[in-house]
């Protein structure tokens, strides 16, 4: 039998003197721009939580007891959510629905003690029972043990060797700050102090986790599980380095936490935080009282407001956000409801850009520079403010819907962000997200790099995106850095014909991504290459007509398993699909059946899965924007071509 399609031709077609169509679709569209504009801020921005996993708050609880600045009542709201988002398996996961996580369990089983939860409740005694199933607490990461070295729960051998000395090292050197990504040195800087100092919690409950090892620490004598030559010959030079370290000079050490002192205090960034991100607002605030600042020091008090903002309240519960993400939301909804209002711009798109036109990032001092001293700023950061670390890929996407939108009126934007995106290309042709030529690959192999994620190299969605932005951008000089972009993302294309998504989930999210760059780099769709990627996005459609996709497809051997459809992921699907020319394939119009069937009261969508990896295999976000702005582009772009297809 044939498919009776929700949405037909004859409904897309517009009303008399319309111009954008009153059938179900139509209306559908209409109802998503409403409730999305609906969530614009006063003065044009958009915003939506971040939310990661419950690692976040649990640093938060562990901050508190490590600096004796306990709020009851908070703490106790923070508990609620943990308590909330323990998995049947007994511990916590990375995201809705994932394996367990042993990092993440022992800070969260650790805070909930701290806090007041007996060990003996059945939900204690369920995770402590999971901890041990899986090795105990010594099999934390890096990051957790360190966590547990200042609390006094393990000997600081079973910690990276991380002396504050490494500020002096020249920039030739193997190791350098400037030689890891953003993320990496703004958390390292602090926590080098921390480390060189060992500062021991405060604790005031005086509450360990001792019940989570299989061998006492003490006893312990496998913290580092090094799987690799390098990485054995690395920690044979860490036990070196930690067996001098007692002859290194105290003056050089008090000019090394100097340096690291001015380097992080220089990039405090007021109420935003270091970084704008959590682990490295939590170190700057830890190192800055070890280092004698008084609490109501301006540098304390902002770095504690920094934190403070990044708690979200439920009716009963808090959680605290990894970051916040107005920049992204931003751009990406603008774009949504130009698209949704014929590719006209609106009085809330023009608002939205304005909004994104004053954040525009110029002469500003940013770590960026290291490497292109002499090329000139023009790109955005993530968050509301981070003026030393503009992105690639936030600069790319406010680039493009300024270039769509009104290209006139924000010539002077678009121009000044994609001269500085030209001059940002790696040597390889791609784009990374916040520096050019992150590439020291030897360095995923030290101690302290176990989660993998310690550099930024080029990588397919942003190359992808700063593709378009050179395109629109319209000059001709910058055709060589296009092509090779493009000769980069042929290099990258997976074996089935899909790119690797490194910030969003995955690979739907990374072909997306492509398809819609070469759309616009004019590149024809009935390339082999192309079509390669168009029948894996088809053969991944599910029988409900969407898509979706698990973050365990980060790890290869879950790729390719089933997940669910998710509303966000079936629009990039779609996104991609219309871009290679499918507009008026079965697989596009069973796709957007999906998103009509499921479309909510408020005309927007609802998903509880996680939608982008902070760090792939270690650290996941759930975008609550992605389910209310990727499903109404989709819709409204199917729309718009569907009638453009009958004119």
């Amino acid at each position: 039998m044939m498919k009776r399609y929700l949405v037909t031709e004859a409904e897309a077609r517009p009303d008399a003197g319309c111009g954008l169509g009153r059938g179900r679709l139509g209306n559908a569209v209409e109802r998503a721009r409403t409730g999305l504009e609906r969530l614009q801020k006063e003065d044009g921005h958009w915003v939506f939580e971040l939310e990661a996993d419950c690692t976040i708050p649990a640093e938060y609880v562990l901050m508190m007891h490590f600096m004796d600045e306990i709020d009851t009542v908070l703490e106790q709201r923070l508990a609620v959510f943990m308590r909330s988002h323990q998995a049947a398996h007994g511990g916590w996961p990375l995201y809705a629905g994932g394996d367990f996580d042993i990092s993440c369990s022992v800070k969260a089983y650790y805070a909930l003690k701290l806090i007041g939860d007996s060990p003996e409740a059945a939900h204690m005694l369920r995770a402590r029972e999971a901890i041990l199933a899986h090795g105990g607490a010594a099999a934390s990461n890096v990051f957790t043990r360190i966590t547990l070295a200042l609390f006094g729960q393990v000997p600081w051998r079973a910690v990276p060797f991380i002396p504050v000395e490494i500020m002096l090292l020249p920039r030739w050197f193997p190791f350098h700050v400037s030689k890891v990504s953003y993320w990496s040195r703004t958390v390292m800087v602090p926590l080098f102090i921390l480390c060189s100092l060992k500062p021991k919690a405060k604790n005031p409950r005086a509450v360990d986790i001792r019940d989570l090892f299989v061998t006492p620490p003490e006893e312990e004598q496998d913290y580092f599980r090094v799987k690799t030559r390098l990485g054995r010959v690395f920690l044979v030079l860490d036990r070196l380095g930690r067996a001098l370290e007692p002859v290194i000079p105290r003056a050089i050490r008090r000019h090394a936490i100097q340096r690291a002192e001015s380097w992080f205090t220089e990039r405090l960034n007021g109420t935003d935080g270091l970084g704008g991100i959590f682990p490295a607002m939590v170190n700057a605030y830890e190192a800055l009282v070890l280092l004698g600042y008084p609490k109501d020091h301006p540098y304390c008090i902002e770095a504690k407001e920094a934190l403070k903002k990044l708690l979200v309240a439920g009716e009963d519960s808090i959680y605290c956000q990894p970051c916040v993400s107005p920049v992204w939301d931003t751009a990406i909804a603008a774009n949504a409801v130009f698209e949704a209002n014929g590719r006209r711009a609106s009085t809330s798109c023009r608002r939205a850009l304005n909004w994104l036109q004053d954040r525009q990032l110029g002469d500003e001092p940013g770590d960026w520079r290291e490497t292109r001293p002499d090329l000139k700023g023009g790109g955005w950061a993530f968050q509301y403010a981070n003026p030393h670390y503009p992105d690639l890929d936030d600069t790319s996407m406010v680039g493009w819907a300024m270039c769509l939108i009104d290209p006139q009126r924000y010539k002077w934007s678009t121009h000044a962000a994609a001269e500085w995106i030209h001059g940002m290309r790696s040597k390889n042709g791609g784009y990374g997200s916040f520096d050019a030529d992150n590439t020291c690959y030897y360095l995923n192999h030290i101690p302290f790099a176990d989660h993998g994620a310690l550099l930024d190299p080029p990588t397919s969605d942003v190359t992808a995106r700063c593709i378009a932005l050179l395109v629109l951008a319209g000059e001709p000089r910058y055709k060589t850095a296009i092509a090779a972009a493009i000769g980069f993302l042929r290099n990258e294309q997976e074996a089935d014909g899909s790119w690797f998504g490194r910030w969003g989930t995955n690979y739907i999210y990374g072909t997306w991504s492509v398809l819609s760059a070469l759309r616009i780099a004019g590149e024809d769709p009935s390339q082999p290459y192309l079509r390669r990627a168009v029948e894996w996005l088809k053969s991944m459609q599910q029988s409900d007509g969407g898509w979706g996709e698990s973050n365990g497809s980060y790890f290869p051997a879950q790729r390719g398993e089933y997940h669910p459809s998710t509303a966000f992921q079936t629009a990039w699907a779609l996104l991609g699909l219309m871009a290679a020319g499918e507009v008026r394939s079965e697989a596009v119009r069973r796709g957007i059946d999906y998103l009509l069937t499921r479309q909510g009261a408020d005309g927007l969508w609802h998903d509880e899965g996680f939608t982008a990896p902070g760090f792939p295999r270690v650290f996941y976000l759930k975008y609550h924007g992605y389910t209310k702005y990727f499903p109404l582009w989709a819709m409204a772009q199917f729309r718009n071509l569907t009638l453009a297809a009958r004119d």
